[in-house]
Formats: C-alpha cells, sequence, structure tokens
C-alpha cells in the first residue's frame, strides 16, 4: 500500500527532488557540494509537522535558494 502524505509533505518531496535535479546540470566535480549542502539544508530544521507556519516559510525559502543555485553563473557551494 502506498504511502499517503499529506499536501504540504508533497510540497517538501517535490522541492528535495527539485533540487538533486538542478544539482545535476553543474559541473560534475561540484556536483558532491550541492548534494551535502542540499542534505544538510534539509536535515538542520527540526520542525514538527504540524507547525505549518514555519514549514510553508520554510518552503518559501528553500524555493527561493534553489532558483537562485539554479543560475548557470553558480556553478559550486560550500558545504
Amino acid at each position: 500500500m502506498p504511502v499517503r502524505r499529506s499536501g504540504i509533505q508533497q510540497e517538501v518531496l517535490t522541492l528535495y527532488k527539485e533540487c538533486f535535479r538542478a544539482a545535476r546540470l553543474k559541473p560534475k566535480a561540484n556536483r558532491p557540494h550541492f548534494y551535502t549542502f542540499i542534505r544538510q539544508q534539509f536535515r538542520q530544521h527540526h520542525v514538527r509537522k504540524s507547525d505549518f507556519a514555519t514549514i510553508e516559510y520554510l518552503l518559501r525559502r528553500g524555493r527561493r535558494q534553489l532558483e537562485t543555485y539554479r543560475q548557470s553563473s553558480i556553478d559550486d557551494i560550500q558545504a
């Protein structure tokens, strides 16, 4: 039976996947830096599932960061 996720859980997972897809467009030598950074960003926040305001804020912030890191001028990141 598939796992049922709430809409906000699905949004978080979608953002996580989009971040890794964007990292695959970066130079091969620098991809591990992006992968490490992405994991750190998602793990550093310990938010209760019911704290919707914080989750929505972090989603907005994450989307803005993703748009920044998608730019072709960004080719490496410090984790």
